[in-house]
């Protein structure tokens, strides 16, 4: 490669050949905090058991304290691997991958705390008011490594907006919780969480006290913007995706009109070339 075009393809300090830190650097720490998306990875400490990836986003619910301490607020699901993983050895990894922008990819290495909805220590970090619909604990993660990469790799994508459809579906079974006489409803959130999230798939005991907690100082909440949701029209969300689609297509058209063009022009050259050689070829 010559020293011009070497010049061109320059990379920052972050991406050669991948640079590990005790401490998340202060010049990462706000470009963490503007990722929409983040992914979350546990294990149990049996060698059969299941290695768990679990791909987080609605907005407002990543927040970092220092250079070494990380919480998010941990959102039901129809698993509970993540709570389990950690109530047995606490070891976690949070990965940050730049989807728009110059190429990034940030790992958190850390230890993880559960502190579940209704307990003192989940409340000092999540007031009722800012409790996000559907919130089942808070995640606390203290950092002892971070590990960042050139993120080369990851394709572009443009950032819509968050789901509303797991904040909606919580609000439901939230309300129903709500109205019942000792707050835990039949078909309310915490029996779903009693249902679906006690234990992990290999066993492991996840939400223990969250089920079974009738203290739910919530309101009813009807405006979602906050959290970075956006209404989407039924079907558009499938039309996003044939977009994505249509992009290829429409370049394989592109392609294919280039190619009938040229295909056209050939013969038009060569009819006419022969034409030429014929009347060139005719005695005088």
């Amino acid at each position: 490669m010559s020293a011009s075009s070497g010049s061109a393809f320059r990379l920052t300090p972050d991406q050669k050949m991948g640079k590990f830190f005790d401490e998340i650097p202060d010049h990462l720490v706000e470009w963490v905090r503007k990722q929409h998306m983040f992914t979350v990875a546990t294990a149990p400490l049996s060698g059969s058991g299941h290695v768990n990836l679990s791909n987080k986003g609605v907005g407002g619910t990543f927040h970092v304290v220092d250079n070494r301490t990380v919480w998010y607020e941990d959102l039901t699901g129809s698993g509970s691997e993540t709570i389990a993983h950690l109530r047995e050895n606490g070891r976690i990894t949070i990965l940050f991958a730049a989807f728009e922008g110059p190429p990034m990819m940030c790992r958190i290495f850390g230890t993880g705390k559960v502190h579940e909805f209704g307990t003192p220590e989940y409340f000092s970090f999540v007031p009722p008011e800012k409790r996000t619909p559907g919130s089942r604990s808070v995640i606390v993660v203290d950092v002892h490594k971070v590990g960042t990469s050139c993120g080369f790799g990851v394709p572009f994508y443009e950032y819509i907006g968050h789901r509303e459809k797991l904040l909606n579906v919580s609000i439901v079974h939230e309300q129903r919780d709500l109205a019942a006489p000792d707050n835990i409803a039949d078909n309310g959130l915490k029996a779903y969480w009693r249902n679906m999230n006690a234990q992990s798939i290999d066993g492991l005991p996840a939400l223990t006290e969250a089920p079974y907690e009738s203290n739910l100082p919530l309101k009813a909440v009807r405006e979602l913007s906050r959290f970075g949701a956006i209404k989407m029209k039924k079907g558009s969300e499938a039309k996003v995706g044939v977009k994505i689609q249509d992009f290829g297509t429409a370049w394989l058209k592109r392609e294919e009109v280039r190619l009938m063009l040229a295909f056209l022009l050939g013969a038009i050259v060569s009819a006419f070339s022969g034409r030429v050689i014929g009347r060139v070829a005719v005695p005088v």
